[in-house]
């Protein structure tokens, strides 16, 4: 999705901005001087630094205090993991956004460009993974209990990586720094506008709208199952920390589609459209390609706010030490007996516990 332009001609194409993803998406030229320059680069470096330091603290908290234990945690851990490796190669975008042209030789091209792509898929299949398991913690608690266990939430993670890795093969194939030229960008073959197009459309539905859809059905269910069980059974705190993480799981999801959106709308309007050679056209660009980035540091900001148990274990892990009662710490989830029935747990008000960054499996 990152603009990729070469240092001198000083329009925007952007009949190019359909490549389909972040890194591969405008490849038309543009000036690199003046405000757009020098903004452009700082605002990745920013996303970078706040991303990089929040995710790191994710991925940090849930091994350390949480240790895998959670079926929440592992797909949080793996929406971690995937933003800071994508972090690692925004540095790269940064300057290649500031000089104008990519310094850096076609192995690192692809393999940023490659990180981008599975940045992307693995947090939309993450989130739909999420979808799928709060819908099963709603609506077969019981009958789900016995598969809703870490390892499983582990294999299931593993073949989320996978299936981003294969998704994203025409990302590996086709790009690079063709010879003679200063640019990462993918090489279509001709007709490369046919196989442009293909590649949005391509993007478009597996990886965004396909996994949205599933997702909406899997709330749509959750929303009839709580509406049709009216009162249900089982403790208030048991109640109370279903909803904390089923809000925290529908909230991150809304945050990643307000952050996506709008890219995958400016590129599927320009297949039909071509967007003007305009500074307006190449602001809205660049906007939506900054707005998609910034998702990637967004979601530690949403833990700290929505679960009670990240913010404690972010406050233990930065030294900002605060009390909390059993009143405000989320329930830890319940593990399954041998019969395959969640047993409910009560948090402690022990320091150990209060670091713990447990969410409720439902």
């Amino acid at each position: 999705m990152e603009p990729l332009f070469p240092a001198s001609t000083p329009s925007w194409n952007a009949s190019a901005a359909s490549s389909g993803n972040r890194n591969w998406s405008l490849v038309g030229p543009v000036s690199s001087m003046g405000a757009p320059g020098i903004l452009v680069p700082v605002l990745y470096l920013l996303v970078c630094t706040v991303g990089l330091g929040g995710n790191t603290l994710v991925i940090y908290v849930v091994l350390r205090h949480a240790k895998m234990k959670t079926v929440t945690n592992v797909y949080i851990l793996n929406l971690a993991v995937a933003d800071v490796l994508f972090m690692l190669g925004l540095p790269f975008l940064a300057t290649q956004n500031a000089i104008s042209y990519w310094p850096f030789g076609s192995f690192l091209c692809r393999l940023v460009m490659t990180l981008d792509g599975i940045n992307q898929f693995t947090s939309i299949f993450c989130l739909t993974v999420m979808s799928v398991d709060r819908y099963l913690a709603v609506v077969h608690p019981t009958r789900s209990a016995r598969w809703r266990t870490a390892p499983v939430a582990r294999t299931v993670s593993a073949a989320v990586w996978v299936a981003s890795a294969v998704v994203v093969l025409p990302v590996v194939v086709f790009s690079g720094v063709p010879r003679g030229m200063s640019t990462c960008h993918m090489q279509w073959p001709e007709p490369a506008a046919a196989w442009r197009a293909a590649f949005i459309i391509y993007t478009a539905a597996l990886g965004f709208f396909g996994p949205l859809l599933v997702i909406c059905l899997c709330y749509l269910l959750i929303v009839v199952k709580v509406k049709a069980a009216g009162v249900r059974v089982g403790s208030s705190r048991r109640r109370r920390s279903e909803r904390k993480v089923t809000r925290m799981v529908v909230v991150v999801v809304l945050v990643f589609v307000g952050c996506w959106l709008p890219f995958f709308i400016v590129n599927i309007v320009n297949l039909a459209f071509t967007l003007p050679e305009e500074p307006v056209s190449a602001g809205l660009y660049f906007f939506v390609v900054v707005l998609s980035y910034a998702n990637s540091c967004a979601n530690p900001l949403l833990y700290g706010f929505l679960s009670d148990n990240f913010r404690q274990s972010f406050r233990k892990v930065l030294c900002l030490r605060r009390g909390y009662g059993m009143e405000d710490a989320d329930v830890v989830e319940p593990q399954p007996d041998k019969s395959g029935r969640p047993q409910a747990t009560l948090p402690t008000r022990s320091c150990e516990a209060n670091g713990l960054m447990q969410t409720s499996r439902l």
